[in-house]
């Protein structure tokens, strides 16, 4: 009976080649379906028996896929000879097609390398999607060499030779890759910026955490939660802050001053040392200070009938040396890093006096807290050592004088 029909389809060539060659495109549906539904679901099962999250990154749903597919490209591949006249052309098509498979399998697996680095603790702080980046690009580049050398039945080498005179072609064409991949060995080398660092580049307005580096661009989000995207090589170009160093150091500075009218600086007389010696935190300074004092002009015979002989308390001075002792008394300053009060050179707007210290706090919200809390003070008993603080004439000011 199949010799008959043998016979039979020997008559008329061209059903005969078809009829088979449609066998075989069954086979490899076949051979797809058995790999997929079982070779790949015994893979997949397997990676998640196991107790490493490792193995599921890698043989990913989106790679066995792909290797699924090479199956069926194989097997139509061993039997193009069922068609004589087709087989020449087919043989390319189907060896450029498994190729490209595997082009798309290598870079499947070199983005899964990338998903493991990112969760690695050893790789998170270096750019390592930048350099697989590289790698795959340079892999689709040979790759697509060597599918051009299958079509046109020409060596790969050949093909590579001939490059050469395209190289100012290329160059312009990947000019930006070229720099990209330069920036970011600059980058990685000499560790300017890591995922998760909080720079500003303020020439594109970002100012915000490092959320992705890769090859040819740096995603920035900013604290408004935009998203700001700078290409990589513009990082070496330009200069930017990075303020990893504070969050490292455990400290945020504050660097404030407050500006005190120049008038309202006096001498102290002793009815004013009285009631400051009533301030707590400066009572111990006080006497300490008046013992001092009058030691030293007693060794001068100084006439202290008139207040500007001999030496004396500013009111401004006791006031710095009250900042100092109420700031050092604060549990959120950082006491280990600079601290400073100091007076500033005066001009039109008064005497200023800064403030020069570290919160104890990298946080954004606990850190203006701190800060307003510290001025509020400031700001409130400024008063209380007979100082104004200076401020440009406001229209109530000028009301008051009409009246006047």
């Amino acid at each position: 009976m199949l010799e008959d029909i043998n016979n039979w389809l020997e008559q008329y060539p061209f059903l005969n080649e078809n009829l088979k060659f449609l066998g075989v495109i069954l086979l490899a549906l076949l051979v797809y379906y058995i790999v997929k539904k079982i070779i790949i679901q015994s893979i997949k099962a397997f990676a998640k028996r196991t107790r490493t999250d490792i193995d599921d990154i890698l043989f990913n749903e989106k790679l066995l896929k792909r290797i699924a597919l090479i199956a069926p490209l194989i097997v139509i591949y061993q039997f193009v000879y069922l068609l004589p006249g087709s087989e020449g052309w087919l043989k390319l098509i189907l060896d450029s097609l498994i190729v490209f498979q595997i082009l798309l399998i290598l870079g499947a697996f070199i983005t899964a390398l990338n998903n493991v680095s990112e969760r690695s603790e050893k790789f998170k702080d270096y750019p390592v999607k930048g350099y697989l980046q590289v790698v795959k690009i340079i892999l689709y580049i040979l790759g697509g060499i060597v599918i051009a050398g299958i079509l046109t039945r020409q060596e790969p080498w050949a093909l590579i030779t001939g490059l050469g005179a395209m190289t100012a072609v290329i160059l312009l064409i990947f000019r930006d890759t070229i720099l990209s991949f330069v920036a970011s060995v600059q980058i990685s080398s000499y560790d300017l910026i890591k995922k998760g660092d909080w720079i500003e580049v303020p020439k594109y307005g970002a100012d915000g955490d490092v959320i992705d580096i890769a090859l040819h661009t740096v995603k920035i989000q900013n604290w408004d939660k935009t998203i700001t995207v700078i290409p990589t090589y513009k990082l070496i170009e330009e200069s930017f802050k990075n303020w990893r160093g504070m969050q490292m150091t455990g400290g945020r500075r504050i660097k404030r001053a407050i500006y005190i009218d120049i008038t309202s600086i006096k001498l102290c007389t002793e009815e004013m040392l009285n009631r400051y010696e009533r301030f707590n935190l400066i009572k111990d300074y006080i006497k300490n200070k008046r013992e001092e004092i009058k030691k030293y002009n007693e060794s001068l015979d100084a006439d202290l009938s008139e207040i500007i002989n001999g030496r004396r308390l500013t009111n401004i001075g006791t006031f710095r040396a009250y900042l100092k002792a109420y700031l050092r008394r604060r549990e959120d300053v950082h006491n280990n890093l600079t601290f400073i009060v100091r007076y500033l050179e005066a001009g039109p707007t008064g005497l200023p006096i800064e403030i020069y210290l570290f919160a104890n706090t990298t946080q954004w919200v606990p850190y203006e807290d701190i800060q307003a809390e510290i001025f509020d003070h400031i700001f409130a008993v400024v008063n209380q050592f007979d100082l104004k603080i200076f401020q440009h004439p406001t229209s109530n000011d000028v009301k008051s004088l009409k009246q006047l």
